[in-house]
């Protein structure tokens, strides 16, 4: 896997332009902050991003592949304020379960998502290499 990093760019802080990586794909669906019988523990975005990254992690592991293995995730989020608000908190759970990973991300701020009280949604795609499989 290469970070791609367009000569003469500033480096990003907290994610990668783009990644080039070859192997096994693995698509993972938009995991929200619930636990696996589906209930939210806490209407908080640092708690749910906790339990969102955790299941994105679980579902990654079951497809054969480590944190490092994550390509691109595309957050969705509820309430920007709050997001903007809990930024170093975010940081320091992302730190925790993913290292200094940082996929290529996007964060898109929408009105609401489905599984209510979600306030956060990851989504993401992974790439196992070869040899890990």
């Amino acid at each position: 896997m290469n970070v791609l990093l367009p000569k003469g760019w500033k480096a990003p802080v907290g994610y990668a332009n783009g990644i080039a990586a070859s192997g096994r794909i693995v698509f993972i669906a938009g995991q929200v902050g619930w636990d696996a019988q589906q209930q939210f523990h806490s209407t908080e975005i640092p708690e749910q991003f906790e339990q969102a990254l955790k299941n994105l992690l679980a579902v990654l592991a079951e497809a054969g592949g480590r944190p490092e293995h994550l390509c691109r995730i595309t957050a969705f989020c509820c309430d920007k304020p709050a997001y903007l608000a809990a930024r170093a908190r975010l940081g320091a759970i992302w730190r925790a379960q993913m290292g200094r990973h940082y996929p290529a991300m996007s964060m898109i701020f929408v009105s609401d998502l489905l599984d209510s009280p979600g306030k956060i949604e990851l989504e993401a795609t992974a790439v196992i290499p070869e040899e890990q499989r």
